[in-house]
């Protein structure tokens, strides 16, 4: 019985100790828990915020900013527009044209004229930084519209006239549809050289637009689409290191062509300015959330701006170009009849470089109507 009775004691003096565990354990009372779950929620929110937001763009001619080496404008809104002239003197020019840069590139990638070119047909042509590239202000506030009214304020100032030309090469074209929709009654002509196309322009067939988005890069595929549909997120998903960004933002060869890799070493052995100065969101990032965002016109809802062949509009494609589908050019060209399409065999985007091709449709946009 004793030894039965020192069993019953030690169990007893197990169950005492549980309960006094059990008593003793922290137990956090529920309304603490739900106020640390919302502080580490804020917490987790305000960081991601600073994850996601772009640094303030690096501003020409601010304290440690880069210098201001080119003419410059005032537009309205008091950004400046910085400018190189090309050509033969406007008081002089025959053909006064404005030229519109793609992306990556700035007011120095006019490549198409020679000086006896010009001085023959009596071209004067003005090129200039887009927002945020070279030495031109960065417009957070940038649109499909505002580049056009860019566009129409730089011709002004510059007393170009009434009228003028306009070009536009890769993203650049979007300034030219913008000019199409908005400043039609400020052009003589236009010419898009390998436009950028925005897959979700509601003029396209929804097969179509899908077939030719899913023949990008899978990491471009997402780019675009990031742009498209979360815009704020653009800039962290070009700079993350999780997925692959941007092949075109980060400057990867492998979007180019065969053509176009033929091309690259001329392009390089001649870019000794910078371009990218202030900040790669204001300039290619912002291109994106642009021109593949939701655009406030279809330009395939255009109508012809020249109905009495006082001037045209030209499109020329490379059918080689892995940036731009010809495929979407080539609709593009049945659903507006009254563009003169011009596709090159065996060119991709780059092609406005190649030697003499410039030429070949400066004169088809400026000598044959």
């Amino acid at each position: 019985m004793a030894v039965a009775g020192r069993k019953i004691s030690a169990a007893s003096a197990r169950a005492h100790t549980r309960k006094s565990k059990q008593k003793t354990s922290f137990k956090l009372p529920s309304g603490m828990f739900k106020t640390v779950s919302l502080v580490l929620l804020v917490g987790f929110l305000a960081w991601a915020y600073q994850v996601i937001q772009p640094p303030p763009p690096n501003v020409c001619g601010s304290p440690g900013g880069p210098p201001v080496t080119a003419p410059r404008i005032k537009l309205k809104d008091g950004r400046h527009l910085a400018y190189k002239e090309y050509g033969v003197p406007k008081d002089k020019a025959k053909y006064k044209i404005v030229f519109v840069h793609g992306a990556g590139c700035c007011r120095h990638d006019a490549p198409f004229l020679s000086q006896e070119f010009v001085e023959e047909l009596g071209i004067y042509l003005v090129s200039f930084d887009r927002p945020g590239y070279g030495e031109s202000d960065s417009n957070p506030s940038r649109t499909v519209k505002s580049s056009a009214l860019d566009v129409e304020e730089l011709a002004d100032q510059l007393g170009l006239g009434s009228k003028f030309y306009l070009i536009g090469y890769s993203m650049g074209g979007q300034v030219v549809w913008s000019a199409l929709k908005y400043i039609p009654h400020r052009l003589l002509g236009a010419t898009l050289l390998t436009p950028v196309v925005n897959y979700w322009w509601p003029g396209f067939p929804a097969n179509l637009s899908k077939e030719v988005y899913n023949q990008q890069f899978t990491q471009d595929q997402w780019a675009v689409r990031v742009a498209h549909y979360t815009p704020w997120l653009t800039y962290w998903w070009n700079t993350q290191k999780w997925f692959p960004s941007s092949s075109v933002a980060s400057d990867n060869p492998q979007v180019f062509s065969q053509p176009d890799r033929a091309v690259l070493p001329k392009i390089a052995a001649k870019r000794n300015y910078l371009i990218i100065q202030q900040g790669k969101f204001e300039s290619v990032l912002r291109d994106m959330i642009v021109g593949f965002g939701k655009w406030e016109f279809d330009p395939m809802d255009l109508e012809n701006p020249f109905p009495n062949n006082e001037g045209s509009v030209h499109l020329w494609q490379g059918d080689q170009d892995l940036l731009v589908p010809v495929t979407l050019q080539r609709y593009i060209a049945e659903k507006l009849p009254w563009i003169q399409y011009h596709e090159l065999k065996d060119t991709g985007h780059l092609f406005p470089q190649v030697d003499g091709l410039g030429e070949t449709f400066l004169r088809a946009f400026l000598l044959e109507k």
